[in-house]
């Protein structure tokens, strides 16, 4: 079936800012993809010009292609090879295996940094309900730990302090990450799952606001063990590989090559499917976990739900209530629903989901971001990565 028709428009996100929606079809690292916006103060951050140039240039070029709207690869191909022109913005809405395994949910609860107009440094504190028996068991969870959370705030600081950041998460007014932690163990025992949640952190490193020589890596070190904390993100700067190194020799024995043990995988940050499908596969036979991302400022679109073809076992995408990320989560409800008694859910095994029998939950949980840069020389392997470790910062969990 070849494309017939190619049309582009812009819509906005759940921030309100433009984006590109294609019908046939805010951090940014510095190894990320391209996201294209005009840079006219008029249009905000618009993307106008992504829109101009696939409906009067990229789409044509691509419908002469006459290629088939299920050849994924060759689409994407061909959409890589002008990539540094259009922008991610431009080509990702253009653009499996065998077993369905449905991925724990880290349901964001806590917001702060570029996130929320409070003072808490950490952006994101989290739930993983690894103990559930399965994912519709998860959203439950998620959602009664998210309303005793309300529940708690209000009763500590009152109602004003209810409000909530960029992707729902609650954003009081207060500066210590472990008074977030605190509160979030709280409603954890409130909601009577002590034994079937743990704690997430996104951290989000600035390197404006902290020193990349501070030795953060002692406070995590102090203060994690108090908190069923298991995962941690960007607590320092991308590039501080001696901080990382050091963190994780203290931390984690089983970290692969005693760097990470996990791809945070954000599919605009790498450019096309075939791509976030090919640097997927290869963590995976690298033996790092995998968890799907989504972006802040999102939309209703439910794309990167259908990633549960990957076994990638972890999905992020913020909380059990705003419209824009319960998309994600409902369509992960449909498909385990449609299959049955064939649906498996990755709970504690979330970093393997494949692995036979059960697997105790690691310490912590690590994340590289230095693999998406990796894919221009995809067949290179694994001694690639480990070039790539050595040059590169990484992103712990």
């Amino acid at each position: 079936m070849d494309m017939q028709k190619i049309f582009v428009q812009e819509i906005l996100d759940s921030r309100g800012n433009p984006t590109v929606e294609v019908d046939l079809g805010a951090s940014s690292g510095i190894y990320e993809a391209l996201e294209l916006r005009d840079g006219d103060k008029v249009h905000y951050l618009g993307v106008r010009k992504a829109v101009e140039h696939i409906n009067k240039t990229l789409g044509p070029a691509l419908l002469e292609k006459k290629l088939s709207v299920l050849d994924q690869e060759k689409v994407d191909k061909f959409m890589i090879e002008i990539s540094q022109k259009f922008g991610a913005s431009a080509i990702l809405d253009f653009a499996g295996d065998p077993d369905l395994i449905l991925p724990v949910p880290a349901f964001n609860m806590i917001s702060g940094g570029s996130h929320a107009v409070n003072k808490l440094g950490m952006q994101e504190c989290m739930i993983l309900p690894m103990e559930a028996s399965f994912f519709m068991e998860a959203m439950r969870i998620g959602a009664e730990v998210y309303h005793h959370l309300k529940g708690v705030i209000k009763a500590k600081y009152g109602k004003d302090a209810t409000n909530v950041g960029d992707e729902g998460g609650f954003a009081p007014n207060f500066l210590e990450n472990s008074e977030a932690l605190e509160l979030l163990k709280t409603a954890i025992q409130a909601a009577g799952y002590p034994d079937k949640v743990v704690i997430c952190m996104d951290v989000a490193y600035d390197l404006n606001f902290m020193s990349p020589d501070d030795p953060l890596y002692k406070r995590f070190i102090k203060n994690y063990p108090n908190y069923p904390v298991i995962s941690i993100e960007d607590p320092f700067d991308q590039d501080d590989w001696a901080t990382w190194t050091s963190f994780l020799l203290g931390r984690i024995a089983q970290a692969v090559e005693k760097a990470c043990s996990c791809l945070l995988l954000k599919v605009n940050q790498i450019s096309s499917v075939t791509k976030s499908i090919q640097v997927c596969k290869l963590a995976q036979s690298n033996s790092l976990g995998v968890m799907v991302s989504h972006r802040s400022g999102e939309t209703e679109d439910t794309f990167i739900a259908d990633f549960v073809g990957l076994c990638t076992g972890q999905i992020k995408t913020g909380t059990p209530c705003h419209s824009e990320c319960l998309a994600k989560y409902s369509q992960l409800m449909r498909i385990e629903e449609a299959l049955g008694d064939k649906a498996i859910f990755a709970g504690h095994k979330f970093h393997n989901p494949k692995a036979s029998g059960k697997l105790e939950a690691p310490g912590l949980h690590w994340t590289d971001p230095g693999l998406l840069d990796l894919l221009a020389e995809i067949n290179t392997g694994a001694n690639q990565i480990k070039r790539e470790k050595e040059t590169r910062g990484w992103r712990l969990w």
